[in-house]
């Protein structure tokens, strides 16, 4: 009887021991004041897609199709780094940002795609944005033209400077105003982010 007894109680020293190391090894639970945003970085830029410099006005008639003011795309993947600093995992809903070359924002660019980010971890994501000359030369008419000025340049040769330097990485392109949506157990942290490809 005193065997059993001697044994119940190690049995039950064991199972007690092995809880409280479970409960240690559990994950924090998130709270407003243990949630921190996760760090958004720009690893690298990438030209997806290039197809050099060329514009046609509507005027020009096309060999098929119909005639329209159009020119040369350009297709840019940006790659970042979101790093997950909380002792539990955290999902991104969305990531948004402006891309500049040099001093001029041309386009706002955003994902949607949501994605789990592991406790401790840091996930990559990768945002295309995409640029044709036409909407490009819309953007700088609208919003450059004292800058352009200031350069002692014009609208078309910008353009064809980026078009044809930007896919050998020599213009420095700028991500602007980047912000990302992130989300545990219903509380809500944005993260702010900005850098420059090349460095």
């Amino acid at each position: 009887m005193h065997k059993r007894s001697i044994i119940l109680t190690c049995l039950s020293i064991f199972v007690a021991v092995a809880m409280l190391a479970g409960c240690a090894g559990m994950p924090a639970a998130p709270t407003q004041q243990n949630f921190t945003a996760p760090l958004v970085t720009l690893d690298s830029m990438e030209v997806a897609h290039a197809f050099g410099y060329w514009y046609f006005s509507k005027k020009v008639e096309p060999t098929k199709g119909k005639p329209d003011n159009v020119g040369a795309p350009l297709d840019l993947a940006f790659i970042f780094n979101v790093e997950n600093p909380n002792g539990y995992p955290v999902k991104m809903e969305s990531l948004k940002f402006t891309v500049a070359f040099e001093d001029f924002d041309l386009n706002t660019v955003s994902s949607m795609d949501t994605m789990w980010i592991p406790a401790g971890k840091t996930n990559q994501v990768r945002v295309h944005a995409h640029f044709d000359v036409r909407q490009s030369l819309l953007s700088l008419l609208v919003t450059g033209g004292f800058k352009l000025k200031e350069k002692g340049t014009n609208v078309w040769a910008q353009l064809e400077k980026w078009w044809t330097e930007i896919p050998e990485y020599s213009v420095p392109v700028h991500v602007n105003g980047g912000s990302a949506v992130f989300k545990a157990d219903g509380l809500t942290k944005v993260a702010t982010f900005k850098a420059s490809f090349p460095e």
